[in-house]
């Protein structure tokens, strides 16, 4: 192989490159929605807190759809999932 022809590669792929990463749209923020505690909907381990009971917070939910433990949803969208309850059940 062309030692030249290595070199210029190594070189146009050095020059590239930041051209080609700055291309890529940027990470959008977050975006800021009102959210509303939904209980009896999470799976065991994935709740993000849950009322007084079995379990403490973040992912320590033993039970899948565990009636005390909620996750935070869009508001407006608990009561139409099935088995969603904006209080925690008994």
């Amino acid at each position: 192989m062309n030692k030249r022809f290595v070199i210029a590669s190594a070189l146009a792929t050095a020059f590239a490159a930041p051209t080609l990463l700055s291309a890529q749209k940027p990470v959008p923020a977050p975006s800021n929605f009102k959210a509303e505690k939904c209980y009896g909907l999470a799976k065991a381990g994935q709740n993000d807190c849950a009322s007084t009971g079995n379990n403490s917070c973040g992912g320590s939910s033993k039970l899948n759809a565990d009636p005390r433990a909620w996750i935070y949803v869009p508001a407006g969208y608990c009561e139409r999932i099935v088995g969603g309850s904006l209080k925690p059940k008994a």
